[in-house]
């Protein structure tokens, strides 16, 4: 029935997210969701929030969550937007700032719904290539520009680009948007939120996803001057006034309000991660020096496709890209101590 798409629709080359199999025992390292569960406190507040309430629309503006990121970035509530999922956030940023006659930048190897995006809303954009150390270039971005955007740290490297150096890149460019993808940022990053107020060109995005462990609630939110926030409440109530279910409102309130969690759980992701590391160089593996839940390796005497293969057959699922300079990568998202020893142990035996 394709003779009814619209013309756009037959171009389009969507984004393909990580694969989510139905398999039990499953040990699932491929879309670096948290290894641990959310603060019970989000438990207990969605338990208390499921009532006759649910009959009513949600707050379109999420006021109450925006207090909350409000006190907790030290910023004002006008400068705070929400929507569902930091991809929901991104999305209206694209429409909202990148429709210039100005071709948009953004790295090489990165985030790779940003290309979708483009081609989606017809957005010309030129990719800057990573150094060979897959660091951003931050001197490629100096030029004329319809504006700017990359994860930080990267993805799917996990490259953290250092606070000093962002600033470097706002310098040299005040004409145009700069839009960080902090998607990452709470497992060993500097956030760029504290700088929203020295750069009107600055907006920051961010996500309950990855370090709060809410994945599967579709929070996300941009913070910056309150002229970006204007323009996407624009755009997003003329495509939808509620982004936000009322539990979701309610689970990243909640999130937010236990700080020790977050901490404690933060920390163990990124223990366990220079633990994986560790194990992963001992083995001959090579690293890509990271700040995220994720580690970007490669073993210099096997295929990447080869070693995802064998452990998957073990029922250890990595995610491997496709992609030219990459494709003798693996990208392995942080587990459990106890999964991250199956993972070991199965690499091993194929190695050995």
């Amino acid at each position: 029935m394709s003779q009814f798409w619209s013309q756009i629709v037959h171009t389009l080359a969507p984004y393909v997210p990580g694969e989510q199999p139905k398999v039990a025992n499953l040990v699932k390292l491929n879309t670096n969701e948290n290894p641990y569960g959310p603060s019970p406190k989000v438990f207990e507040a969605i338990r208390n929030a499921t009532n006759n309430d649910l009959r009513l629309y949600p707050d379109p503006n999420a006021e109450k969550l925006k207090q909350v990121l409000a006190d907790y970035y030290h910023v004002a509530m006008d400068q705070i937007f929400v929507g569902n999922g930091s991809d929901e956030v991104l999305a209206h940023i694209f429409n909202a700032f990148f429709q210039q006659k100005l071709p948009i930048l953004f790295p090489d190897i990165t985030y790779s719904f940003y290309p979708v995006y483009c081609k989606l809303y017809g957005i010309e954009y030129q990719t800057i290539p990573l150094t060979d150390t897959f660091s951003i270039d931050i001197e490629g971005y100096s030029g004329s520009n319809g504006g700017i955007i990359f994860p930080n740290p990267n993805a799917p490297t996990g490259k953290l680009l250092p606070l000093n150096m962002i600033e470097i890149l706002l310098k040299n460019n005040t004409n145009s948007v700069v839009v960080i993808d902090e998607a990452y940022i709470d497992f060993g990053g500097e956030s760029a939120i504290s700088l929203v107020d020295k750069y009107p060109n600055l907006l920051v995005t961010q996500t309950v996803s990855k370090s709060r462990s809410l994945a599967g609630m579709r929070v996300g939110f941009a913070i910056g001057h309150k002229d970006l926030i204007e323009a996407l409440v624009r755009v997003k109530d003329s495509f939808n006034s509620y982004p936000l279910d009322s539990l979701a409102i309610t689970a990243a309130v909640a999130a937010f309000e236990d700080e020790d969690y977050f901490e404690r759980c933060c920390q163990k992701v990124m223990t366990s991660r220079d633990n994986l590391l560790l194990a992963l160089v001992q083995m001959g593996f090579e690293s890509v020096p990271t700040a995220a839940n994720f580690v970007f390796v490669r073993h210099p005497l096997y295929q990447a496709v080869v070693l995802a293969n064998a452990l998957r057959q073990e029922g250890v699922i990595v995610r491997h890209f496709k992609q030219d300079r990459i494709e003798q990568f693996l990208r392995i998202s942080v587990g459990t101590e106890e999964e991250n020893k199956q993972l070991i142990d199965v690499l091993r035996r194929v190695i050995q």
